[in-house]
């Protein structure tokens, strides 16, 4: 049988890849728009668990995930993860850096790459709900003065072009990442189900 992982962002996000580190084969993912729909996936038994990121190395805590958890006693976790992030900034066919004028991001991203924004005062970072999330926007609004930041897989999920690579402050970048579950009051009976 499957595990149900929750995770906050669309396919292609960094939070799917840490689903999928966390989690032993079989799984299942369940993308949600937001970390309280992603949490509250877990407490209402729509997914057995959930995985959050709760600190990036450069922008430092993720306060609205941090409140997401914190909002229900009835959670644990149960591990954690430090995943390495790298930002890639990519567009359709035939954007240019020269071109682009807008950088659609989740908030916690943008942050990690004030060096670049300040070596391009040009371009504006527009926030999205996440990082894939932007990825697919910019793929459907096929505008070339609009690019994404992203992991580089995101690109290839959405048919997007990379434009340039490593572009967050820090080579060590890093988000921790934690796992949640329901607290079981039959630990002790219940073999776990996750990876450790």
């Amino acid at each position: 049988m499957a595990t149900i992982v929750a995770f906050q962002g669309e396919t292609g996000a960094f939070s799917e890849v840490a689903a999928r580190q966390f989690v032993a084969e079989p799984v299942t993912l369940l993308p949600c728009a937001t970390f309280d729909a992603a949490v509250r996936a877990v407490v209402n038994g729509h997914a057995d668990c959930a995985a959050i990121p709760i600190f990036n190395l450069i922008a430092g805590p993720v306060h609205e995930a941090v409140d997401a958890i914190a909002a229900f006693p009835s959670l644990e976790r149960v591990g954690e993860l430090k995943l390495p992030i790298h930002l890639a900034l990519m567009g359709v066919e035939g954007t240019t850096l020269d071109g682009v004028r807008e950088v659609l991001s989740h908030g916690i991203a943008l942050q990690q790459c004030t060096r670049f924004f300040a070596e391009h005062p040009q371009i504006v970072g527009v926030e999205a709900h996440d990082t894939a999330g932007a990825a697919r926007m910019v793929a459907i609004r096929r505008d070339p003065s609009a690019a994404a930041l992203a992991a580089t897989w995101a690109a290839t999920v959405y048919g997007l072009t990379i434009i340039a690579e490593r572009l967050e402050d820090r080579a060590d970048n890093v988000t921790t990442f934690v796992l949640v579950r329901r607290i079981r009051r039959d630990v002790a009976n219940v073999p776990s189900r996750f990876a450790p």
